[in-house]
């Protein structure tokens, strides 16, 4: 895994959290450039998966493929399924379901790392 990306992901996700924490705060549902935001950071995501896969494929790292791709995978449906709650739900609870899928794909990210590391 490439340091830098996983830096620019959970920066990302920080920033998303942040973001939909103000809408919780001011008692707002979530707006569209709050999911497109979303959009970009699971862009950015299957971009960290991508290269990961190229790298385990191309190099002799190897890691536990179960525990990686599973904490991948649930990174990577979180926020189109909170996005989707978001989406329907028109309250503030949508800012709250918004801020706390983010909060938890950061915290993927930085378990991903863990695992890669330890490897």
């Amino acid at each position: 895994m490439v340091l830098p990306l996983l830096i620019l992901e959970v920066a990302l996700c920080l920033a998303l959290a942040a973001w939909a924490l103000v809408f919780v705060v001011r008692d707002r549902a979530v707006i569209l450039k709050q999911l497109f935001a979303a959009a970009v950071v699971e862009a950015v995501l299957v971009l960290q998966g991508v290269v990961a896969a190229v790298q385990l494929a191309t190099t002799g790292h190897t890691v536990d493929g179960a525990l990686f791709w599973g904490y991948l995978a649930t990174a990577l449906v979180l926020l189109p399924i909170a996005a989707a709650w978001a989406f329907a739900e028109r309250t503030k609870w949508s800012s709250v379901v918004l801020m706390v899928a983010a909060l938890t794909v950061g915290f993927l990210d930085y378990r991903l790392w863990q695992i890669w590391g330890a490897a």
